[in-house]
């Protein structure tokens, strides 16, 4: 068998891991940037075109500017909600048509709602890619917001939610995270919304939340694969253009989350623990911060795979609980950096919470070794790099930088800044957002018997 393209892209991703060994505090490699065009149509809408002939298929993927964190009051999962609501009927389009569109053709499509953004995305041979083009134009304009649409997704959401969060062993506990951690920023909404919000919604209330934030103004395509530049100009044209911008102004989240002045504890209980967790929350910056690198860096040190400081420590060392990790999950606004372990068989809450939180302050107090560190690295980029490597992977890192990190050419920058961080900017960043600040910490126990 020959030495095909994903055969030479590996073994480019092994030299890599193996030179990246010795990395330094300046980055050992050099990143070929991601070639795209931007530009912006009169009616508002980013588009973003990312040509690539690695394969004949091109992605097409929406990123409306809207997530859980702009639900109205009172109606939490509304942004979730329409992730389902896009897939259902328009002027034009029958409902499921988009999965005949894609998945017929040897393609796919799937979407996704986050704090700060939902996104939508398809995946077809490159001959489909004006097809997929006026489909999106067409859901984003001609959307049947109607009673029976709206009926029968929320009830796709309300059981997602039964399924998610009441029948998942944790996932009342993660639900409970944000709601305990944040005090006054919407971010306390988890996405996935409430069933009571749900069923106290009006027909009327998504009328208006499609009419705010669906449009074109609000909303970043990315194509990326095979195309030909001239002609997708010309089909974007056709499409999208005439997709009509509403004249009333967006309205934007302005709540800011005031610093933490106290530690603070909380409770959770479940119907069926298997087991208690805990765990210990820090508020984190923004996503576009200047230390989102080594926070990252951070996260992985403490919390990514079965070497993970934490994994190493709870769970092999001291055998105090069953699994642990670290998450910074920065945001538009306000991000949190959340260290969570579940007990092993016998240990109480309290045992895990002093465990894992020595652990965590280590790496403030200790600087992390060159081996480690530079491990840590090339497991991020690597991963990074692997995913680009298809029109999916390279669309979403295009959008993402485009929408959350403060413009689309910081995909060709966060690579880069990853291989510059350094053991002292971990210890900084540690001391600065967890050693020298505030946290929650939240048990999850067993719900009492009734007596």
């Amino acid at each position: 068998m020959g030495s095909g393209p994903l055969l030479r892209r590996a073994a480019a991703l092994l030299t890599l891991t193996i030179a990246a060994t010795a990395w330094s505090a300046e980055p050992a490699l050099t990143i070929a940037p991601i070639r795209f065009t931007e530009r912006v149509l009169p009616n508002g809408l980013q588009v973003i075109a990312v040509p690539s002939s690695a394969s004949p298929t091109v992605s097409v993927q929406v990123w409306y500017h809207v997530g859980s964190k702009d639900d109205p009051s009172g109606r939490s999962g509304f942004a979730h909600l329409f992730e389902h609501l896009m897939f259902k009927t328009t002027a034009h389009l029958k409902s499921e048509q988009f999965d005949r569109m894609t998945e017929d053709v040897g393609g796919a499509n799937n979407a996704f709602t986050s704090n700060d953004v939902t996104g939508y995305t398809d995946l077809v041979p490159s001959n489909h890619l004006e097809v997929l083009l006026w489909a999106e134009a067409e859901r984003m304009s001609n959307l049947n917001v109607v009673q029976e649409n709206f009926v029968s997704e929320r009830a796709v959401v309300e059981e997602e939610y039964r399924e998610r969060v009441l029948a998942s062993p944790y996932g009342r506990f993660a639900n409970a995270i944000p709601k305990a951690a944040y005090q006054v920023h919407p971010y306390k909404r988890p996405g996935i919304g409430s069933i009571e919000d749900l069923e106290a919604a009006t027909l009327a209330d998504v009328v208006s939340f499609h009419a705010t934030y669906y449009r074109p103004d609000n909303a970043t395509l990315v194509v990326a694969g095979d195309f030909d530049p001239t002609q997708l100009d010309a089909w974007v044209d056709k499409y999208f253009a005439r997709v009509p911008r509403p004249a009333t102004a967006l309205p934007r989240v302005t709540a800011t989350e005031p610093a933490w002045t106290a530690d603070r504890r909380s409770t959770v209980t479940g119907p069926q623990v298997p087991l208690p967790a805990v765990a210990l929350v820090w508020l984190g910056p923004p996503t576009t911060s200047a230390d989102a690198p080594a926070l990252q860096v951070a996260a992985a040190l403490l919390g990514s795979g079965e070497s993970s400081r934490l994994n190493q420590s709870l769970v092999y060392r001291q055998r105090v609980a069953g699994q642990a990790g670290f998450n910074a999950d920065l945001r538009v606004g306000p991000g949190l950096l959340t260290a969570t372990a579940i007990a092993a068989s016998g240990r109480s809450p309290a045992v895990v919470e002093k465990a894992l939180l020595a652990e965590v302050l280590k790496l403030a107090r200790q600087p992390v070794g060159a081996a480690e560190l530079a491990k840590v690295k090339t497991q991020i980029v690597t991963g990074a790099l692997l995913t680009r490597q298809t029109p999916e992977g390279l669309a979403s890192a295009v959008a993402e930088a485009a929408v959350l990190q403060g413009g689309a050419a910081t995909v060709n920058t966060d690579l880069t800044a990853l291989q510059q961080v350094t053991a002292a900017d971990v210890q900084r960043v540690m001391k600065r957002y967890v050693a020298s600040t505030h946290k929650l910490v939240l048990h999850y126990v067993q719900e009492s018997a009734p007596k």
